[in-house]
């Protein structure tokens, strides 16, 4: 399962592809330049169960710490997620 970025400088997503069709996607905005704000998950049925969702989110925290901005979990599925996994508070 392959994790895809797209980005147009305000908004972007973090998705996963199957068929060509988006079976997943994470998205976020821009809040200034130095901050994203996670503000939707979505996984479909045929990737429920899969960590489609959290291996988005590791995508994100990967994306955040190589540009060194932090990120505000709108989401509650990504909040959730930072809320378990203390490895990844270092970018909020």
């Amino acid at each position: 399962m392959e994790v895809l970025h797209e980005d147009n400088g305000k908004k972007g997503s973090f998705f996963i592809r199957v068929n060509d069709e988006k079976q997943a996607e994470m998205t976020y905005t821009w809040a200034g330049t130095e901050r994203i704000i996670i503000d939707h998950t979505e996984v479909n049925d045929a990737l429920r169960g899969k960590s489609a969702g959290k291996q988005m989110l590791m995508k994100t925290v990967e994306f955040a710490r190589e540009k060194g901005i932090k990120i505000i979990p709108l989401c509650p599925f990504a909040k959730s997620v930072f809320q378990k996994v203390p490895e990844i508070r270092d970018v909020l």
